[in-house]
């Protein structure tokens, strides 16, 4: 590959990525979710009573455009078709308008019988068709609203469960403590979808074969739930729910939305119509504006984003226009650190519940969210803020070390770091009725264990002290046989893998430990013909479709940034891979991708990050660049990628707050 020819793409890339800047310094790109939005969307709108609404049809439009030639709907671009995400969309057709007589309504309605029926479907669609009418509750999960009176203490308090899974179930605990029910006209009703009855009595979830089984524990509690609710004897309910939407209201403060993410907004809303809140009122034209928000229109369609991106973008931007050659004095880059510091995290959210004794900093992923800060969100900041040398400038460093600190006390028990909060790691939770989509937990993942790893290795931390070294112990042991590591936030083994090997890099691990090699090894076994690298979420289902896929401009870029990290600037696998990038840019300097190689939960929910294949190019490329340069005279070659660098502070390392 010609050195005029990366240099050309930098530019075009750098100059195309500071074009999307918008004036007051932040990126933002769009965040694509699966079909589920713009169908939970039209089944809220129904619930409402907004069934005419005119929204509906172009997110319906959206949902047709979507369907699979077999007649559902996936959860990803060229996924199976999902039971869930497909009862969803033909319902939501239905409330459309749409007839069941009409072609694609049958090819739907026979593929989701043939999946098991509406029925089989997981257990928040089945409380959508409560919700609407067509099944009892009875064959939902209990959600007992009880469950905010819990003590920390207590194995199944709501702070033992995720961040994103606690802001979901409080809310829903409301809905299932009212049971509310909007009867729709019988054109709109989905009983063709169920293989039996829709109103035959079963179980909210399947249980074991073995008799004992905390699967068949939780589900004994449930009909115990269930049987007191029929009889009143729940003395604590009426209690509970007040402290719930307590809960819910003070979780408004300083966010967009409870989490600021799609799922408990939506529920949101139908506690307040369980309440009896008019859709006039304030605060319900606030839910609903957070909804709208979300929205974007687009020809005759109207899809929904599940959240907003803005933080993750804007630090990612960040490094990929100083990797591409923007000095970090510009003015472009100063307005970003100004708009990043602006959005620091300074109360104490939820995380404070189990960690004590460290003072509120870090950041979080949207616009607006600050009870829900997170570690991965905050390390790439940290990290943005060293690569651009402004770490210790006087109007970050208090940020910088505030963040420090509160990334050090997040650290799990086994040395790793999960996302929100510390020690989200009861297994038993998983096992709950209502715990089917896959995100009851936040454990520790080596994805965002290796970033933070990243992170403080520019502020002085290294190999040889505490917090490092439980941290490697942590991602070594998480090794695939294969070599690669699983990816927890990004599809799936190329991601891990890159962000443990410039993790291990950065802190100075060994970069010839076999662990290293046979993780460079595993990334040059699945490197595609076109010299590109890709993976299909597929893989969280099948491991043997690890690194299996078309190429990617992001996934490349990946597979390249820690192929360097590991010392290989010099295989040919790494020039492949760069003259991929090179030959696929586009005009605007950007990458076209079509498949999701963003993770929300799972085996559940993907995303597709529109940036992605903006700055994630510009980095493997800039730092290609930077080692591939010819030694000036003094020696020293060309600015240093990662993994080669030296930490941009080398004082003594912040001490690690406890909660004694």
């Amino acid at each position: 590959m010609r050195p005029e020819n990366v240099a050309a793409a930098l530019e075009r890339g750098k100059w195309g990525l500071l074009g999307r800047q918008r004036p007051d310094g932040h990126w933002v790109g769009e965040l694509e979710g699966d079909t589920i939005l713009e169908s939970e969307f039209i089944l809220l709108l129904a619930f409402l009573g907004r069934a005419d609404d005119p929204r509906v049809r172009p997110a319906a439009n959206y949902l047709r455009g979507h369907q699979l030639p077999s007649g559902g709907w996936a959860n990803y671009p060229g996924g199976p078709a999902d039971i869930s995400v497909s009862v969803k969309a033909y319902f939501a057709l239905k409330i459309a308008g749409f007839s069941a007589d009409e072609p694609f309504m049958r090819r739907a309605a026979d593929a989701i019988r043939g999946l098991g029926g509406a029925e089989n479907s997981n257990s928040f669609t089945r409380f959508y068709l409560a919700l609407l009418g067509q099944v009892p509750y009875s064959v939902c999960p209990s959600v007992p609203a009880e469950l905010v009176l819990l003590p920390r203490w207590f194995p199944f308090n709501i702070y033992a469960m995720s961040a994103w899974s606690r802001t979901i179930f409080v809310p829903l605990s409301v809905v299932d403590a009212h049971k509310p029910v909007t009867e729709l006209p019988a054109s709109m009703h989905v009983r063709e979808l169920f293989v039996a009855p829709s109103d035959t009595p079963r179980w909210p979830a399947k249980p074991t074969r073995q008799w004992v089984s905390w699967t068949n524990f939780f589900l004994g509690v449930d009909w115990v739930i269930k049987k007191g609710e029929r009889f009143r004897l729940t003395p604590l309910r009426r209690y509970a729910v007040r402290k719930a939407v307590a809960w819910m209201r003070e979780r408004y403060e300083e966010s967009d939305g409870i989490g600021a993410i799609f799922p408990p907004i939506i529920y949101n809303a139908i506690v307040l119509r369980c309440l009896g809140v008019a859709a006039n009122d304030p605060e319900m034209q606030w839910v609903m504006k957070q909804l709208e928000d979300l929205c974007i229109s687009e020809g005759d369609t109207l899809r929904l984003q599940p959240c907003l991106s803005p933080v993750w973008d804007t630090a990612l931007s960040l490094i990929g226009v100083v990797d591409a050659g923007q000095p970090g004095t510009s003015v472009e880059v100063a307005r970003a650190v100004g708009w990043l510091l602006d959005k620091e995290v300074r109360k104490a959210g939820d995380w404070a519940k189990n960690v004590r004794g460290v003072e509120p900093g870090g950041w979080f992923f949207e616009y607006r969210n600050a009870f829900y800060p997170d570690t991965d969100d905050t390390s790439m900041v940290l990290i943005a803020l060293a690569r651009i040398g402004r770490s210790q400038a006087p109007e970050c460093q208090p940020a910088v070390e505030r963040a420090l600190n509160w990334l050090l006390a997040m650290q799990n028990s086994d040395g790793g770091w999960g996302a929100f909060d510390r020690d989200i790691n009861n297994e038993i939770l998983t096992r709950v009725p209502f715990a089917d989509h896959n995100a009851m937990l936040d454990p520790s993942c080596p994805d965002i264990t290796a970033r933070i790893l990243e992170a403080l290795s520019h502020y002085g931390y290294q190999a040889g002290q505490k917090p490092v070294d439980r941290a490697v112990a942590f991602i070594l042991a998480r090794q695939e046989q294969t070599g690669a590591w699983f990816g927890r936030w990004g599809v799936n083994y190329l991601y891990g893998t890159w962000q443990v090997l410039v993790g291990l890099a950065a802190v100075g691990f060994g970069m010839t430990d076999p662990a290293v090699r046979r993780a460079a090894r595993w990334l040059k076994d699945v490197q595609n013909s076109d010299g590109g690298w890709g993976e299909s979420c597929l893989s969280y289902d099948d491991p043997t479709a690890a690194g299996v896929g078309p190429s990617t401009a992001s996934q490349t870029a990946w597979a390249v940034l820690g192929l360097l990290a590991a010392g290989e600037e010099d295989c040919p696998e790494v020039r492949a891979g760069v003259e991929y990038l090179v030959a696929t840019q586009a005009a605007d300097g950007g990458w076209p991708e079509g498949p999701f190689t963003g993770t929300g939960f799972p085996r559940v929910f993907y995303l597709k990050y529109h940036m992605y294949p903006v700055y994630f190019p510009l980095m493997a490329l800039g730092r290609y660049a930077a080692v591939s340069r010819p030694s000036t005279d003094d020696g020293t070659a060309g600015r240093p990628g990662p993994g080669h660098s030296s930490p941009s502070h080398t004082g003594t390392p912040l001490q690690v707050p406890t909660d004694e």
